[in-house]
């Protein structure tokens, strides 16, 4: 068959299949339409109200014909294309394409009467959008009836270019399917809701099945049971077990579907091996969400693995969300919920820290560790395997949640690492948030696993304004902090001390932690409540100070509680943070809490105070990322991106670009010969949500064919549908046309072969040149460049000098001479398969390369971003006129590193990117080289397309 794509079988497109989240936290699975699905279809077409078939067909039709079932479920993947949406082994909803013109082709859908409402509809246009862009289609054209404004409503409002007529009494809509800033931010909130609102439904249920519920003290479900009713869950707890008549003194059922009532979340505790049929059981009952605490699952290796994905394909199917397996379990101190629906006994009390776990096992001991500080939690979700909830989802839930001010996080590895952060960059703007992630496993997302050194993962979670430290400790020291007290506005510290050497010990703190400490206010080891009251009264009041460090150490215990209070008073309502090593105490120490349960104002304490000075500097860098304004990436007028990707598509595919003939015009389909086809004319849910109107099987059905100069979604269609392409290493004039469309120029040079080539090469760049040795391992090795070559003699002498080296045949290239003095820096690109492209700089001394010297940032990049890449190298003062070397200038530097951050993010087939070297002087920058390996992506970006679960 003939598609956009060229000649290719019309194939099951595997990849278009999603698991998604709807509009009210269920989920649905959204896949392409097979001929299998007759049935299924007329089922789905039995459900529905007149009123809904009316909207579709502008008519009464009570029943679909076998031919029209056969053409509706019997589609190319090209020119016709239907997706539909199915919950359990039911289809919900559809909607389609059929091709009518060179990049055109006219849409419909239809959502059951049961699901309007639900966001079906949205989430689907979303897919077949992506789905036509993959196949050439630019614009999606829909007659819809003049009453049907819901219909034109989820059209215009999916955020894409739409234009309306009226004529002939239908109001015909064209929706410009390019990606626009409004319809990414459109989806972008959707997801954002529907995520938020399925994670509510677990943490807030109005009901709680225990199912593997025992008497048998110490077992799982027993003490999930136990906890559930000591912690005074506000709703019904039902134990569920086959024989037992009652448990705790609570009535039990032999089954979930037994219960009575609805049952809104499902704790299961059974045996791996009967956890699926447990989940269909819960779906017939209609209950929202699962927290498997069972065991046996990936953890155990492959079997269990492949039981896991069963377990999250079967609940997703079936429109639940699932925490686990091998999880602790979830709890909600919220007073008008009191969930403990997990397997640890003590769980902190109210809070404003939201706490995320993914390891059940280490869970335990986290909560413990927080109810011994004092600090209290919102809400706390242990992941254990993440066969569905993760991270991602807590974090959107907690940027909706009031109650949660401060999120903790501790991480194994990263499940969707782009969208991890991408997140976090945005809610980190309102909500700290503070992290630990280990090494993980080597097949987990760990930095080794992902292909990045670590520093790389501590620098793109920089970049996104996480706090990330080293420990445990140090996460509870960072969010006792930041949970109770305000962000420092610098990093000037006022130290109050009743020991000499304890405000010396501080004050070295903090200069190894980058912080300014003023001297010591050192009040004796008699001071009492009084003194230590004015002298934080008057570092508090100085303009030279942002944070204050109280030391309160007494040798004999004296005037404890009096200090305390008069600490309290005098920081009430201060805008600056106040922390204390109070007696050696460890967290929120009874007398410096504002009220019983610690509430903003209360004083943290560390065990000494160095720990303080430590939590202390990871704020301030926090609170200074904060306090930048958040820009999106600049624009560059002087760009052009189509000449780029064209200039892509003839690397990649040469032959047919030289061969490619113009697009073939498109037949229109006729309509059926049985009976009158009505114009197709999307509904919209909840009012209605048709199919397209049936149309005839064409006799022929020529499409458009690639073209010389192919659009960016028919370039990425084309790598999503065909396997993925060897690597090409793109020749230099290429890659310097390529850092032309983005306003970069390489310095001139020239390769070659001979002593006489080399000299003639000279003669026309101007001299004096450079000689060198070619290739991307030269410049890991000493002794490859001769610099200041001034005339024929020296460079034929230098070319020998490399002959004798290296071989006859060694690779030389020659440039003229560029501007002195200038600091040597290497930027690169590097498309990763988990978090996309990644912009890497350094400077380009040997002593940097061995040390590996690299910041990294996310691309594409604002210009915050490339300021923070450039300053996060160590050997960064170099470049600021420090050590001898003169100032240069940084700002075509940054502005060098945002452009190359462009070039990444719009051109997926650049596998890597290495401007080696790149010289900063005191008026610009100079590429001196630069190389580029293409190649065919093998899928969709990470975090790319369309909303869908991982």
């Amino acid at each position: 068959m003939r598609s956009t794509l060229g000649t290719v079988e019309a194939q099951y497109p595997a990849h278009w299949e999603a698991d998604v989240v709807l509009a009210d936290g269920g989920t649905a699975h959204v896949r392409p339409i097979k001929p299998a699905d007759a049935d299924r279809l007329r089922a789905f077409y039995s459900r529905l109200s007149d009123e809904s078939i009316y909207f579709r067909f502008f008519g009464p039709r009570p029943r679909l014909s076998d031919k029209e079932v056969a053409w509706f479920t019997t589609v190319d993947y090209a020119d016709r294309v239907a997706l539909i949406a199915t919950i359990g082994t039911e289809m919900v909803a559809v909607i389609r394409y059929d091709r009518t013109g060179p990049g055109e082709a006219e849409t419909a859908f239809l959502v059951e009467d049961a699901h309007q409402g639900r966001g079906v509809a949205s989430v689907l246009l979303e897919h077949l959008a992506a789905t036509a862009r993959e196949r050439g289609i630019e614009r999606f054209v829909a007659d819809v009836l003049p009453a049907n404004m819901k219909m034109m409503g989820v059209l215009r409002q999916a955020g894409y270019t739409a234009e309306s007529r009226f004529a002939d009494g239908v109001v015909r809509m064209t929706l410009d399917l390019t990606p626009t800033d409004t319809s990414t931010e459109v989806t972008t909130a959707r997801e954002h809701r529907a995520e938020a609102r399925s994670i509510a439904r677990l943490l807030a249920p109005g009901s709680v099945a225990v199912i593997g519920a025992s008497r048998e003290p110490g077992g799982v479900g027993h003490t999930v049971l136990r906890n559930l009713l000591a912690a005074d869950f506000s709703g019904p707890v039902y134990p569920v077990h086959r024989e037992v008549r009652a448990m705790a003194g609570v009535r039990a059922y032999p089954s979930v579907t037994a219960i009575d009532d609805q049952v809104d979340l499902a704790v299961v505790a059974v045996p791996a091996a009967g956890v699926v049929e447990v989940v269909k059981e819960c779906a017939e009952k209609g209950v929202h969400g699962l927290v498997v605490v069972s065991s046996g699952f990936g953890e155990t290796g492959t079997e269990g693995r492949e039981r896991q994905d069963e377990l999250a394909r079967i609940a997703r199917a079936y429109g639940l969300r699932v925490v686990g397996p091998n999880c602790l379990g979830i709890a909600n101190t919220d007073p008008a919920v009191k969930l403990n629906a997990t397997l640890a006994a003590t769980v902190p009390g109210r809070g404003r820290v939201g706490f995320f776990s993914q390891s059940g096992a280490l869970g335990t001991a986290l909560l413990q560790r927080v109810a011994q500080r004092g600090m209290g939690i919102s809400s706390f979700v242990s992941a254990g395997n993440r066969a569905d909830v993760s991270g991602n989802d807590l974090l959107q839930y907690w940027e909706e949640d009031a109650s949660t001010e401060v999120i903790l996080l501790y991480l194994e590895s990263l499940g969707n690492p782009r969208k991890f952060t991408r997140l976090a960059r945005r809610l980190a703007r309102s909500k700290p948030i503070v992290v630990v992630k280990s090494g993980g496993t080597p097949d987990s997302h760990s930095a080794e696993a992902l292909g990045l050194p670590d520093s790389a993962i501590s620098s793109l979670f920089s970049q996104a304004g996480l706090i990330r430290v080293d420990d445990l400790i140090q996460l509870f020291d960072v969010g006792q902090l930041l949970a109770y007290q305000p962000l420092p506005a610098g990093p000037r510290v006022g130290l109050v001390t009743n020991s000499d050497a304890l405000g010396l010990l501080a004050a070295d703190a903090c200069v190894a932690a980058g912080l300014e400490p003023l001297p010591p206010v050192n009040l004796g080891a008699g001071a009492g409540a009084a003194s230590f009251g004015a002298a934080l009264a008057d570092r508090l009041g100085s303009s030279s100070v942002d944070a204050v460090v109280v030391i309160y150490m007494p040798p004999i215990p004296g005037e404890d509680t009096e200090v305390a209070a008069e600490l309290l008073r005098v920081s009430e309502g201060s805008a600056k943070p106040v922390l204390a090593t109070f007696q050696g105490h460890l967290g929120m120490h009874p007398d410096l809490r504002v009220g019983a349960v610690p509430s903003r104002g209360s004083i943290p304490s560390y065990a000494a105070p160095e720990e303080a000075v430590r939590a202390l500097a990871y704020v301030a860098r926090y609170a200074r990322w904060r306090a930048q304004p958040s820009l999106p990436p600049p624009e560059l007028p002087d760009i052009d991106p189509h000449r780029a990707r064209t200039l892509i598509h003839r690397i990649l595919y040469p032959e047919a670009t030289a061969a490619a003939p113009s697009a073939e015009s498109v037949a229109p389909v006729a309509p059926p010969a049985e009976s009158a086809a009505p114009t197709a004319a999307p509904t919209a849910a909840p009012t209605a949500a048709p199919t397209a109107a049936p149309t005839a099987v064409p006799t022929a059905a020529p499409t458009a064919v690639p073209t010389a100069v192919p659009t960016a979604a028919s370039v990425a269609a084309r790598s999503l549908f065909a396997e993925p392409g060897p690597s090409v290493e793109a020749a230099a004039a290429d890659v310097a046309e390529l850092l032309a469309c983005y306003g970069l120029s390489v310095w001139p040079g020239e390769a070659v072969r001979s002593p006489d080539e080399a000299v003639a090469a000279a003669e026309r760049l101007g001299w004096p040149v450079v000689l060198k040795v070619a290739g991307p391992e030269a410049a890991r090795r000493a002794g490859t460049v001769r610099l200041g070559l001034a005339g024929p003699d020296s460079v034929r002498h230098a070319y020998a000098e490399f002959a004798g080296q290296f071989g006859e045949d060694v690779e030389l290239a020659v440039q003229r001479m560029a501007p002195q003095p200038a600091v040597p820096t290497v930027v690169s690109v590097t498309d990763n398969p988990a978090f996309g492209p990644i912009v890497s700089f350094g400077l380009g001394e040997v002593t940097a390369r061995l040390l590996l010297d690299q910041g990294f940032r996310l691309a594409p990049l604002a210009g915050e971003d490339a300021a923070g890449l450039v300053r996060s190298v160590r050997a960064a003062p170099l470049l600021f006129g420090e050590y001898g070397y003169p100032p240069v200038a940084v700002d075509a530097l940054e502005d060098l590193l945002v452009r190359v951050g462009r070039l990444a993010n719009d051109l997926p087939e650049v596998a890597r990117l290495d401007l080696d070297q790149v010289l900063v002087g005191r008026e610009g920058v100079i590429i001196l080289g630069a190389r580029a390996t293409i190649r065919t992506p093998p899928g969709p970006r990470p975090d790319g397309g369309p909303r869908r679960l991982a």
